[in-house]
């Protein structure tokens, strides 16, 4: 009895423990997913600021950390390329942005793979992150991928950042990069397609407001503190109340510039939904235009098949007639020889007299 007990208790712990594992796998792939949007997010925050004061280029170390933390959400449990044999490769991102991104209008995937500098696929897909970005269509290159949502199942696993609902998040955070004028070397070292990308993590462990920031610390907590406790939030955020005539300087400053910002970012989505809008009235038009075709066509067709219809009828008509012509006469025909064979007979024996007598006239004449 005792050893029965002790087996049905390891058995119950033994299943327990494959539950707790599969949780822990799924726990530790949701801390995964969550902490490269989060990574993410503060990149696009740090090369806002950044571009306030500097162009932002291939030397800029906010840019190559942006880059890195970009490709390592777009390779987030990418499936690997099954060849003949079985085995299977590991494929690069650029495979995917390839395949889904070619229904943007007027992309550049085309110039990318003719690109003679840029052999490898890892190299190809960071070339394209530099032109999307001087292009500002980074976001709409993401949105398209992501909204063709059978290719991106056919790309990655189920866990991936893409699949989940990470995605939307990333898809609008890519949209304040618009405002930034980007300037980047494609034959640069930033290229190089040997080693992957590395996240530094050093500078998003400890921000530091800066004076030359144009975020403001209540934005800050309102970012990174709206799921922690309220005892956890500093009483103390804002500045000083007696601050120096450089300080309120500085704070203007900012004000300033993060005004400009706003205001740029608002005309470029108040272009980008006049464009939309556009195009939709566009496509109204387009799609009355072909429902009126549409139903002008379906009109000549019922006219034309009761045209048809009517021409049958008629030529129905035309048919019977001529058959019931046909029959009366043979039935005329038939009635005549019947009731009048001694007739025709008699007719014949005058006709035979009548040839006969022609004939003998015709000799006399000659003779004479």
């Amino acid at each position: 009895m005792a050893s029965r007990s002790l087996g049905g208790l390891s058995g119950i712990r033994g299943g327990g423990g494959g539950g707790g594992k599969k949780s822990l796998s799924s726990r530790n792939a949701a801390v995964e997913r969550r902490n490269l949007i989060t990574v993410c997010r503060f990149s696009v925050k740090t090369l806002i600021d950044r571009s306030c004061f500097e162009t932002i280029d291939d030397s800029s170390p906010e840019f190559n950390n942006f880059a890195a933390i970009l490709e390592q959400i777009l390779s987030h449990r990418l499936k690997g390329q099954v060849t003949w044999f079985g085995y299977e490769s590991p494929r690069s991102f650029w495979d995917y942005i390839r395949v889904a991104c070619r229904k943007v209008s007027q992309n550049c995937i085309c110039s990318i793979e003719n690109m003679e500098n840029v052999s490898s696929s890892r190299a190809k897909g960071r070339a394209w992150i530099r032109v999307a970005l001087m292009e500002k269509h980074l976001s709409e290159y993401i949105s398209t991928a992501l909204r063709d949502f059978k290719t991106t199942r056919r790309f990655y696993e189920d866990g991936a950042i893409v699949l989940g609902e990470e995605a939307n998040m990333l898809a609008g955070m890519l949209l304040g990069l618009n405002a930034i004028d980007f300037s980047f070397c494609l034959k640069g070292e930033g290229l190089d397609g040997s080693f992957p990308a590395v996240i530094d993590y050093t500078p998003y462990l400890k921000y530091i407001q800066s004076s030359d920031s144009i975020s403001s610390d209540e934005e800050e907590l309102r970012t990174l503190g709206s799921s922690g406790s309220e005892s956890s939030t500093p009483e103390n955020v804002g500045p000083p109340f007696l601050m120096d005539e450089n300080s309120w300087f500085n704070k203007c400053k900012r004000v300033k510039q993060k005004y400009q910002l706003t205001l740029e970012q608002k005309g470029y989505l108040e272009e980008l939904l006049r464009l939309r809008e556009n195009q939709l009235s566009e496509s109204v038009s387009q799609n009355k235009i072909l429902l009126q075709r549409i139903e002008d066509s379906d009109l000549a067709h019922k006219l034309e098949k009761e045209q048809l219809e009517y021409i049958i009828v008629e030529l129905q008509d035309q048919l019977k007639s001529y058959q019931s012509l046909d029959q009366l006469s043979a039935e005329v025909s038939l009635s005549q020889t019947s009731l009048d064979p001694g007739q025709s007979q008699e007719g014949d024996g005058k006709q035979d007299t009548l040839n006969i007598m022609s004939e003998g006239m015709e000799l006399t004449g000659s003779y004479v």
